[in-house]
């Protein structure tokens, strides 16, 4: 069979061509498309459920939402295990499916099972799966704050007492105030627009606090007005209703007749009437202070000793994060410019840095290493159409491997792409091509003449299926050595297997390369008188060579023992090598973490 396709490609040489060039269009293509990112994502399938109950301490946490929800999702199809956390009124269960499951099926398992479980769970307590991204789905970080206080004419919303005022003419007092201003910006201007970002799973929200119109009554008014906290509740509830009575015709037209009740300020509420003594309205005001706060927060974040509120950007499971994060940072950009005025937007983490430069390392090494192999052929070949056509190996198979790569969801990484060695890749069009070299010169010195186009076509085809056995063996060695890391599960298969594809697929592809374009290619340009030569360096190599290999053979015993003797210290200094789990990664910033007692007030934190 190899020989037909041997066959085929010397006698369609130009359609060989033809199609190598539209591989490269393919390729280039497949590039364009393919997932990068700086190392595999190793996180297994994995669906977090989180619940919050405030009421509730860690104990009765583990009792009455953890237990039951780990219980409910016993015997899902695929699940492998769980793993749980209870803290104080928080808790979050993780259920980790087998490599094999898809994703949203697991999740509409689990939802299945919630649904039927919210019955039996603590009033208050609402289980929510986390969004569908991964443990490396961090993509883009951003914190949100008040624009700094400068001297002079301050046209940035702070006033001269400390207080802040916003675009909407609201004054902020307190910095509880302007932690829930911030957090509300965050939440309803911010977040919404990165959500809609294609590629993006969902948006985190830390630090700040959720804005909230509290209502704290006097106990000692109500008393007195014999009044109870419930009164004040329900009048507050009755009073926040809107209210619809069907439509009028008119005309042709029907009105929708509906009076409006929703407090909108904090005004609004302080109007509300509780109850009426002696003609005398009692409002919210009169035994109540309103004003506005935030909720019980649990956490909170800082930026230079500032409290500001951070936003994150979580991608979606199987996207491109380089692409990812890039639309998100373009998005950002269009999101200040609609800011409130006297709110400032700072990017502190953007993955785009880390990836590009993880992918710019990774193809210096391998341009370095191409160019380095492309000078040997040229050094060693000693005709340079010969070493041409083989150095286009080089490129044509790295395109044919993008496209593999793509159409097996392999993204490009340190891993998959640091460990190809374009010396391997080449080996096979090397002896193929210069074989070819050697039976042409051999040819024309036995005719005496320059070959004729059948005479050059049969004796390119003898010569390349003379090295069909060593090229098929060769080969098939090579990747028999990375098949055994394709039986690699769980982290070390996510780590390793995608590196064991992506050297086997360019190892097919420079042999495809060898059987059909470059025969196809030799028979076209190789044309002409031809010689085959040492070149200076290998006659140099030769010469230098020759005394120690024939000093070898006469005398073994030295040679053997200077082999062992190396064999062992190699050995002693393996063993003394240090490991790592993954090559050191710098994006250039630093993520602070303070570990604390689990009793430590967040303010003193």
């Amino acid at each position: 069979m190899i020989k037909r396709i041997l066959d085929l490609s010397i006698q369609h040489r130009w359609i060989v061509v033809l199609l190598s060039l539209g591989f490269v269009a393919l390729g280039v293509w497949s590039l364009a498309h393919l997932p990068v990112d700086a190392v595999p994502d190793i996180t297994n399938k994995q669906v977090q459920i989180n619940t919050t109950a405030p009421a509730l301490s860690p104990v009765e946490i583990e009792k009455q939402v953890t237990f039951r929800i780990e219980t409910a999702l016993a015997g899902i199809a695929g699940l492998q295990a769980t793993r749980s956390l209870s803290r104080n009124g928080f808790s979050q269960v993780i259920a980790i499916f087998s490599e094999k499951t898809d994703i949203y099926f697991a999740r509409q398992q689990i939802n299945e099972r919630l649904i039927d479980l919210r019955s039996t769970l603590p009033p208050g307590a609402d289980p929510k799966m986390g969004p569908i991204s991964t443990g490396l789905g961090e993509i883009y970080m951003w914190t949100v704050s008040l624009a700094a206080k400068s001297s002079g004419d301050d046209t940035s919303g702070w006033q001269r007492d400390g207080s802040f005022l916003t675009a909407e003419g609201e004054l902020l007092k307190t910095d509880v105030e302007r932690g829930a201003y911030l957090r509300t910006v965050q939440d309803w201007i911010i977040r919404p627009q990165v959500k809609a970002v294609p590629g993006v799973a969902g948006v985190d929200s830390i630090g700040g606090y959720i804005k909230q119109f509290q209502v704290k009554p006097d106990p000692a008014k109500l008393i007195s007005l014999g009044l109870s906290f419930s009164d004040v509740v329900r009048a507050i509830e009755v009073n926040n209703i809107s209210r619809g009575a069907s439509t009028i015709d008119r005309n042709g037209e029907g009105i929708a007749v509906r009076t409006g009740g929703r407090l909108e300020k904090l005004a609004d509420i302080g109007d509300v009437t509780i109850i009426t003594r002696g003609g005398i309205p009692v409002r919210v005001r009169d035994v109540a202070d309103v004003a506005i706060g935030g909720e019980i927060r649990t956490g909170s974040a800082s930026r230079d000793g500032q409290e500001v509120v951070i936003g994150t950007a979580l991608m979606l499971i199987g996207n491109n994060s380089r692409t990812v994060s890039a639309a998100v940072d373009a998005k950002m950009q269009d999101i200040r410019r609609t800011l409130p005025a006297g709110v400032t937007v700072e990017t502190v983490l953007n993955r785009t840095q880390l990836v590009d430069a993880t992918i710019s390392t990774v193809a210096r090494n391998l341009g370095e290493g191409a160019l380095l192999v492309i000078a040997v052929l040229f050094l060693l070949l000693g005709n340079f159409r010969a070493a041409f056509i083989t150095a286009l190996v080089i490129p044509l198979a790295m395109l044919m491997t993008a496209f593999g790569m793509l159409q097996g969801r392999i993204s490009a990484n340190l891993m998959s792409l640091g460990a190809l060695d374009f010396g391997l890749i080449v080996d096979g069009a090397v002896i193929i091509t210069e074989n070819a070299l050697r039976h042409l010169a051999e040819k024309q010195t036995a005719v005496g003449r320059t070959l004729s186009l059948q005479e050059r076509l049969t004796t390119v085809k003898a010569a390349a299926e003379e090295m069909i056995g060593p090229s098929v063996y060769g080969q098939a060695i090579i990747i028999l050595v990375y098949v055994p890391l394709l039986t690699f599960s769980g982290v070390e298969g996510k780590m390793f297997e995608p590196m064991a594809l992506t050297v086997i697929l360019a190892l097919v592809s420079a042999f495809v390369l060898s059987l059909t374009f470059v025969p196809a290619l030799i028979a076209i340009a190789v044309t002409g008188r031809v010689t085959e030569s040492d070149s200076r360096v290998v006659r140099r190599l030769k010469t230098s060579y020759a005394p120690l290999l024939r000093r070898a053979i006469e005398r073994p015993a030295p040679a053997v023992a200077t082999g062992l003797v190396l064999f062992v210290g190699a050995l002693l200094l393996f063993l003394r090598l240090g490991q790592e789990f993954i090559p050191t990664l710098d994006e250039k910033n630093i993520a602070m973490h303070a570990l604390r007692i689990p009793s430590t007030s967040l303010t003193q934190s």
